[in-house]
């Protein structure tokens, strides 16, 4: 189980981002006191426009930034005084994971299966299930480099899980990706949930979320302004599909929902 409590995050902002932003103080605040719970066995959704607050929650929470207050609990480590354990239980795919193209999918996922400290055995059983199912297998030889936007996208998708982690975050999974590696993913995470694992993801397209997410946070202005499964989101802004129900909450300026 993950819990996040009072969760903030604040930068601070150079005299020329102050300029460029029109701001009167030296720091923003990318994410403002949100609490939020994760269960065991589901796929949990944030959904929110750009520059909501998604992508620092998820770095907050996979220790890659300290948040300035609250705190992040995973599966029973605390993030801020256990981080190395946090990582462990975890991975964490971003659109600015960069694999270096100069070497292969084969060499690079054994190099990563290492650093986690896996057997060699254990690295090639899961690196054919892996490379089979994303259609790697053919490639495995291939300079990175010279491999298609989708599949340096599946790779990066090995990379991260070749440590089969108990918690999978992934922001954006399916961000600038034709429709068929889409579906592939969008299909892997489902099958991840199957096996008993807890994934997040981040999105800002409603289909997704729709299909994938057993609940979500719809997270605006580093706010969550509203949280439960599609049908209570539905409920609570009296609409019929996400998108419409979305919108309800970005022109309502009463304040969040929550359930």
């Amino acid at each position: 189980m993950i819990q996040i409590s009072n969760l903030k995050k604040t930068f601070k902002l150079s005299k020329k981002q102050m300029i460029a932003n029109g701001d009167k103080v030296n720091f923003k605040t990318a994410v403002n006191n949100i609490s939020f719970q994760v269960n065991d066995n589901e796929i949990f959704g944030l959904l929110g426009p750009n520059g909501a607050g998604k992508t620092t929650t998820l770095r907050c929470l996979a220790t890659l930034i300290e948040p300035t207050e609250g705190s992040i609990n995973v599966n029973g480590f605390e993030g801020s005084s256990q981080g190395e354990s946090v990582r462990r239980e975890l991975a964490f795919l971003t659109n600015e994971l960069k694999l270096d193209t100069h070497f292969t999918p084969e060499y690079t996922t054994r190099f990563f299966g290492r650093l986690h400290d896996m057997p060699e055995n254990l690295i090639d059983e899961r690196m054919k299930i892996l490379f089979d199912y994303f259609g790697v297998t053919s490639f495995r030889h291939t300079k990175i480099s010279d491999l298609s936007t989708g599949m340096k996208q599946k790779l990066s998708i090995v990379v991260s899980l070749i440590h089969d982690p108990n918690v999978i975050i992934f922001d954006e999974p399916t961000n600038g990706l034709d429709i068929i590696t889409a579906r592939a993913v969008t299909d892997y995470l489902q099958l991840l949930k199957d096996k008993g694992k807890t994934v997040i993801i981040s999105t800002h397209m409603m289909h997704v979320a729709e299909r994938l997410c057993d609940r979500i946070a719809i997270i605006m202005d580093g706010e969550i302004k509203a949280i439960g499964t599609i049908d209570e989101i539905y409920s609570l802004t009296g609409q019929d599909n996400l998108d419409d129900a979305f919108f309800k909450l970005y022109d309502n300026s009463g304040g969040g929902y929550n359930v």
